[in-house]
């Protein structure tokens, strides 16, 4: 007898679902139609009418786009565009300013009036009452900074076209009032990237099935820039060209109140602000009433709508560098709003089986750019009031009268300058020597210094000052663990600078500094006779390596500092021996001059190779330095940002080729050389190999038997280098190529965690963890990996792993041995800094021929945690030749 077939059950409710589902989903319910009974000016196209298709239907290509706000402008009186920089891929960035008619006539008056009021100074109290009275509201917003949070780039459109083709009296009105200035994308390069990933992944019948293929963006997906960096993270530090631009444009109006649009995963409702700790303690005691006002409008549309929303539970605003917070740090009202949606697609079925549209994300963004701009004119004098006051120092809530930087040799020195400068922020340099008490940021101890002509002052007196202090203090109140971000970004412990703050007034004669330029190169004793040295302490001196290779010159690093031509250079310094070059004798001094100022370092030509003191220069402890072949894994477990900041460390800064490679298409067996012919990356073709976190999913990638074929790679000579989570992988606990170990947290012998009330387990999980903190640590600078760093800097440290030291790893950086020292800035506990202190963090384990290189915590962290980052550059192409 046969048995009776079966049918699985997950089989059977497939089925069933696709014959009772029904075949398409109404994606422009009625109720999300925009404010249908308003009318418009028929001679204004709508994004409808232009794009061929309704908001909601499509997601929109940047281009078109594009080509729609600038047919709005061309076509509404009250509409103005211009432009504010370029994307690493070309596209242009866009800014509209919209306001009413005769405003716009007046446009420029109307900007230069409110600046007017961001630098009080030199403006008396009557003045500064009728520019309160008479001035619009200036509100601005910022759309799709994430490039996968689509929907409120097509609510731009909307929204730009409502108050340009609004033919009501209320619309007149508001527009009186206002200067609308909309950002409608940052991020168009990401924002294309998952669009037309989305459209070439589109299902026919709407995919609203949350598994479905539609609903997963493959790594690296939309949300980052073309360098995979979180714009959201880059408004103070400028890192990239979308953050510079928008920051820059953004001063030239200097809004009240700015919203920073946003998605968040598609089962969330919507979120508005007021948000949740821990806050900068330095804003206004004004600022959270005034955030909860805007709160209260958009709560209140909600409420008209039947949308689900929620307030105050949710993210915090501590982070200077997030388009909520940066507006507020400038003195406006700074605020957030998040949409369920990221990866939603056109529609998709939520939790609770609702089905959340596309067009409802665009709805739901419209409707609170519009309460937005309705309460922010109907209170237009209170936030212009606020924001001027903002800008006024005598209203500071800090104590600092001003920040010291030591005008020495750190090489990130002018990118802080820089920083500031791009801000507004007004700095100074000593023309004279000068005594006062200071805190110093290295240990934090007040005390009588002396400091030098040259050295410069950032004075607290400033309109910037509640910025200049949230970027520069060493430590700022916190009042809760638990962060959404990190925990301290104090710029002084980011750049590893000799920095002081005083609460003393200044006494000294100083001279202003204007924004320094980038660095320029030069060539000292162009015709020398036997070499040409680069001391490698110069922030570009990585680079000046990479173009050396690039010209075919054989260079050397050196392992001991040496003297000679009346220069010191010391360890790692690059020397190129015109008798081991003498194939390009011909043009080696016109090669020097182009790589000295293309690179933008010294390059010092030398006489003779006897040094006056320290090794010669043809020593055995001058190395060569041969160009490594190197692999970034990429894809899945990989951590996009680390990969992004690495790629972006070696492909835009020092230029060196580093090839990404997939996890996918990598064979670390032993295969024929035809391998990679046919799209596959052999292991054996390659002299470093970067691992960017990965965490416990680096089993699957390397299980035992490809261990043992890695090991093999290593005893062969390769360099692995294994930051954060992958650096832990690779330890006796987790795999089998070395014995290097982990330190063990202390187990818990009081229990306390068993009872911790449901309610309070957050709080409780929060405080065993390290947030994003600064510890200080010591730098065995005389180890390869860490030439060109000082003995001491800070690390940031997220977590709570750590190295134990042994006699046979190359300990090169560690946390500072008494715990009570440990921590320079954010949050840690008495318990995480005891387990901590004197372990590792940064080390070197030979393997046979190679090396193992770990850095467990990320030495360049979205690119402005720059103290420790030269360890990654030295990993990859100085540590191999050692």
């Amino acid at each position: 007898m046969k048995p009776t077939p079966r049918f699985p059950v997950l089989t059977i409710a497939l089925l069933l679902s696709a014959l009772t589902a029904p075949a398409q989903i109404n994606l422009l319910e009625p109720h999300f139609a925009f404010e249908p009974n308003l009318a418009y000016d028929a001679s204004i196209p709508s994004p409808d009418s232009f794009l061929g298709y309704q908001l909601g239907e499509e997601f929109t290509l940047y281009a078109h786009v594009e080509a729609y706000l600038k047919k709005l402008a061309e076509a509404s009186d009250r509409v103005a565009i211009g432009t504010y920089g370029e994307t690493y891929e070309g596209r242009k960035l866009y800014r509209l300013a919209i306001t009413s008619a005769a405003n716009q006539a007046r446009l420029e008056e109307l900007r230069q009036q409110n600046l007017r009021l961001a630098n009080p100074a030199g403006l008396n109290r009557e003045e500064a009452e009728g520019l309160i009275s008479s001035l619009p509201v200036f509100t601005s917003f910022s759309y799709n900074i994430h490039g996968n949070e689509a929907s409120s780039t097509e609510a731009a459109m909307q929204v730009a076209y409502r108050l340009a083709a609004a033919t009501d009296e209320a619309t007149e009105k508001l527009l009186e009032q206002s200067v609308v200035i909309i950002y409608p994308c940052i991020n168009p390069d990401g924002r294309d990237r998952y669009v037309y990933w989305y459209k070439g992944m589109r299902r026919h019948v709407t995919g609203k099935e949350p598994r479905d293929l539609e609903h997963y963006a493959p790594w690296p997906n939309g949300r980052t820039n073309h360098y995979w960096f979180d714009l959201n993270r880059d408004w103070v530090w400028g890192v990239h060209p979308e953050s510079r631009g928008h920051t820059r444009e953004y001063q030239r109006w200097m809004p009240h109140l700015h919203a920073d649009y946003h998605e968040m995963g598609y089962n969330n409702n919507y979120f508005t602000m007021p948000g949740t700790t821990p806050r900068n303690k330095l804003l206004p005691d004004a600022y959270e009433p005034l955030t909860d006002t805007i709160g209260q409008a958009n709560a209140a549309a909600f409420d008209q709508n039947k949308i689900s929303y929620f307030t105050r539970e949710a993210f915090d605003f501590f982070y200077p560098g997030y388009g909520s917070s940066y507006p507020s740090v400038m003195g406006a009202i700074g605020m957030l709003t998040e949409q369920g949606g990221i990866a939603g697609g056109v529609a998709i079925e939520t939790d609770d089986k609702y089905v959340l549209t596309f067009r409802q994300r665009i709805f739901d963004h419209y409707i609170t750019s519009m309460a937005t701009i309705r309460k922010a004119a109907e209170r237009k004098e209170q936030f212009i009031r606020y924001s001027y006051e903002a800008h006024q120092p005598e209203k500071s809530k800090s104590s600092t009268k001003a920040y010291i930087l030591k005008n020495n040799d750190n090489p990130y020195l002018p990118e802080v300058l820089r920083i500031l400068r791009h801000h507004g922020v007004q700095v100074e340099q000593a023309e004279a020597g000068f005594t006062l008490s200071a805190s110093g940021y290295r240990q934090g101890k007040t005390e009588i210094r002396t400091f030098d002509k040259g050295d410069y002052v950032i004075s607290a007196n400033q309109p910037r000052h509640l910025l200049l202090h949230s970027v520069l203090a060493r430590n700022l109140a916190i009042e809760d663990s638990v962060m959404y971000d990190m925990a301290t970004w104090s710029a002084p412990l980011a750049y590893n600078l000799e920095a002081y703050a005083t609460e003393q007034a200044l006494r000294v004669q100083t001279k202003p500094v204007e924004e320094a330029g980038p660095a320029e190169g030069t060539l000292v004793n162009a015709g020398a006779q036997y070499a040409y040295a680069i001391e490698w302490k110069q922030r570009y001196a990585p680079k000046a390596l990479a173009k050396l290779w690039e010209k075919g010159y054989r260079v050397r690093a050196v392992r001991k500092k040496f003297t000679n031509g009346g220069h010191a250079f010391g360890p790692g310094s690059l020397v190129v021996l015109l008798g081991r070059n003498r194939e390009k004798l011909d043009n080696v001094q016109e090669d020097m001059e182009a790589i000295a100022k293309s690179a933008g370092v010294t390059i010092i030509g030398l006489d003779s190779g006897r040094s006056r003191e320290g090794i010669d220069l043809a020593s055995r402890d001058s190395r060569p330095l041969k160009q490594p072949r190197v692999a970034l894994l990429v894809e899945e477990p990989f951590s996009t940002y680390t990969c992004g900041q690495i790629y972006f460390l070696f492909d835009r800064e020092t230029e060196l080729p580093v090839e990404r490679v997939r996890t996918s298409i990598l064979k670390q067996t032993a295969l024929p050389r035809f391998g990679s012919r046919y799209g596959y990356a052999d292991l054996n073709d390659y002299d470093v190999l970067i691992l960017a976190g990965g965490g416990k999913d680096l089993e699957k990638l390397f299980p035992p038997e490809q261990q043992k074929t890695l090991k093999e790679w290593l005893e062969a000579g390769g360099t692995l280098v294994a930051t954060e989570s992958a650096a832990e992988f690779f330890t006796k606990e987790k795999s089998k190529i070395a014995e290097v170990e982990l330190v063990e947290a202390p187990k818990d012998t009081t229990r306390a965690g068993a009872f911790v009330r449901y309610e309070d387990r957050e709080d409780y999980e929060g405080e065993q963890n390290i947030p994003g903190s600064a510890l200080l640590a010591q730098i065995d600078n005389s180890n390869p990996l860490a030439f060109g760093l000082e003995e001491q800097l800070y690390a940031l440290k997220f977590g709570k792993s750590a190295l134990k030291a042994n006699a046979k790893l190359e300990t090169v950086g560690y946390y500072a041995r008494d715990a009570r020292e440990l921590l320079a800035a954010g949050y840690a506990s008495e318990a995480n800094l005891k387990l901590l202190a004197g372990n590792v963090f940064a080390a070197v384990q030979p393997v046979g021929q190679g090396r193992i290189v770990y850095l467990l915590d990320n030495t360049q962290y979205r690119m402005f945690w720059r103290g420790p980052s030269r360890m990654m550059q030295n990993a990859v192409m100085v540590v191999p030749g050692m």
